[in-house]
């Protein structure tokens, strides 16, 4: 880039938390300036993420930043990024282009989630079972909404952290139970590989129900979204979405169970997205924790381990992704 030109001397960022059905956007001015000017914008209401970053900068009338950074739930593997669970695809390099940009980065919305960890206040966090964490070992992140997302944080032995960027959502996952095996099997019916994701979602949550009522001969009814199953099986107690919501939460403690053992999380599990923050203390309830820690001769090893879930108003991943912004080159 021009030295001259005038991104090479606009300190002012955006930073984006860009997810399945929503993207988030916030403006900062400058390198360690507060995220302000937060806006979500429904992704279905946009051909193209660049359509809805250029909404979100015509709502500001700020002009143009010089630097941008993007969590977006799908692998970075390339300049090409197609999203996972969205129709929306573009190439980095046109995408700078197009705004004029200093700096593009984009990361793993995950990922920029993990970078926020150690900087979360304590009343953004509720505790479900476990003791302290241990301040200088790893922390595990796990989170469900439009897929399932999976991350982490490794000290880096100077007192800093080095996060994890993966697809962690798209192991194959086992069932434990007869009525697991129902789903599983039915999973791969439908779809060919019964991943973690395929079950620990909001299309997962309605796909195990629409399975389970189906193995029950019950009608579904006129639920035709996970938020529907949610109402069904906490307002309603309708059997097979209360069924349908405890498998996805045991699934999820199995999930957490395994990232921890992988990483050796003694500094806590960390649980996001969107669906369990909204279940509130039924969450602390349901069959998580003791899949969580059921992990036979292990069992002592994760009894201690704290799973935290986030309830931030404000997506933590926005810091993150400023985070981020702030390493790159």
């Amino acid at each position: 880039m021009n030295p001259d030109s005038p991104a090479a001397h606009n300190p002012h960022r955006v930073v984006a938390d860009v997810g399945g059905t929503n993207a988030r956007f916030a403006w900062q001015a400058g390198p360690g300036a507060p995220l302000t000017d937060v806006r979500v914008l429904p992704g279905a209401d946009f051909p193209t993420l660049q359509a809805a970053l250029r909404a979100y900068l015509d709502g500001l009338g700020r002009g143009k930043p010089g630097a941008v950074a993007i969590a977006i739930a799908n692998p970075i593997t390339g300049d090409q990024v197609s999203m996972t669970n969205h129709h929306w695809s573009f190439s980095q390099a046109a995408m700078k282009a197009e705004f004029g940009l200093r700096t593009l980065r984009l990361l793993n919305d995950f990922t920029a989630l993990a970078l926020a960890l150690p900087d979360l206040p304590a009343d953004e966090l509720r505790q479900v079972g476990g003791g302290a964490g241990r301040a200088d070992a790893p922390r595990a992140l796990v989170g469900a909404g439009t897929g399932l997302g999976v991350s982490g944080l490794l000290p880096d032995g100077a007192g800093g952290w080095v996060p994890l960027e993966g697809e962690g959502g798209h192991v194959t996952l086992p069932a434990a139970t007869p009525r697991e095996r129902v789903v599983m099997d039915g999973l791969v019916r439908r779809y060919g590989h019964a991943s973690a994701e395929r079950v620990c979602s909001g299309q997962g949550l309605l796909d195990t129900f629409a399975l389970l009522c189906e193995a029950d001969g019950v009608a579904v009814g006129e639920i035709d979204t996970a938020a529907e199953v949610s109402d069904a099986a906490l307002n309603a107690g309708q059997p097979q979405a209360l069924e349908a919501l405890g498998i996805l939460c045991a699934m999820l403690g199995s999930v957490a169970g395994n990232l921890a053992l992988t990483l050796g999380a003694r500094g806590g599990v960390y649980v996001g997205g969107g669906i369990v923050p909204r279940l509130g203390t039924w969450f602390d309830r349901s069959p998580f924790r003791e899949r969580f820690e059921t992990k036979g001769r292990f069992k002592p090893y994760l009894d201690g381990i704290p799973v935290w879930v986030i309830t931030s108003k404000q997506s933590p991943a926005l810091l993150g992704a400023a985070r981020a912004l702030d390493g790159a080159r």
